[in-house]
């Protein structure tokens, strides 16, 4: 899959899922329960033992229905392992120039987090696609509409802090889309497949 088209697919939903799985079954479960509910981007973290084999499973179950990230990837050599397992884009808590060059270097969009300006405009350097507001929970939805003052061209999506109350807001300030974690992932699938649908549909509202 192309490089626009993976961030196409992000952005038309406009929801991504963060997924701290113990193991390929557990992540499967949750896939299938976000898929249900209408999203179609996982990012699996590799804060979870053998999140590569992970990552490599739900490729091979789900092919290109489901797009599969790699998230807490914190240097180039994580993120070569996880783009050789399957890897959609890849996702850092922070910017690192390595990673980014090999990215760009396999045409596979890179999402590192930035708390500040200077960040933000380092990672824009160096070609990072979508800059993570990381951690969301510090600033809240106003921190885009400010940030989008200065650098009106940042193409941003947080993590951290989003919940199905503020979800609109980041939106409506300028965010591409969102990430969110334990406000979608946990629960029965039922549960999920829930607050997926609930997510999409706050997100869709929020763009009219």
């Amino acid at each position: 899959m192309r490089k626009y088209e993976v961030l196409q697919r992000i952005e038309k939903v406009g929801v991504v899922a963060v997924v701290r799985a113990k193991n390929s079954e557990q992540a499967k479960k949750i896939a299938l329960a976000c898929m249900d509910g209408g999203i179609d981007s996982i990012e699996i973290t590799f804060t979870v033992p053998g999140a590569q084999r992970v990552i490599e499973d739900l490729v091979a179950e789900f092919g290109d229905k489901l797009l599969v990230g790699a998230g807490t990837v914190l240097d180039s050599e994580t993120a070569r392992i996880a783009i050789l397992a399957g890897a959609n884009y890849i996702v850092s808590p922070a910017f690192d120039l390595e990673t980014a060059k090999l990215c760009n270097r396999y045409q596979i969009p890179y999402m590192p987090g930035c708390m500040t300006i200077k960040e933000m405009i380092t990672a824009m350097e160096a070609g990072a696609d979508v800059l993570k507001v990381f951690p969301g929970s510090a600033f809240g939805p106003d921190f885009i509409k400010a940030v989008k003052g200065p650098l009106p061209q940042a193409v941003m999506m947080p993590t951290g802090g989003v919940s199905i109350d503020n979800v609109d807001k980041w939106i409506k300030n300028g965010c591409i889309a969102v990430g969110v974690g334990g406000n979608l992932t946990k629960g029965s699938s039922e549960d999920m497949t829930k607050a997926a649908k609930e997510f999409v549909e706050k997100v869709k509202l929020a763009r009219q």
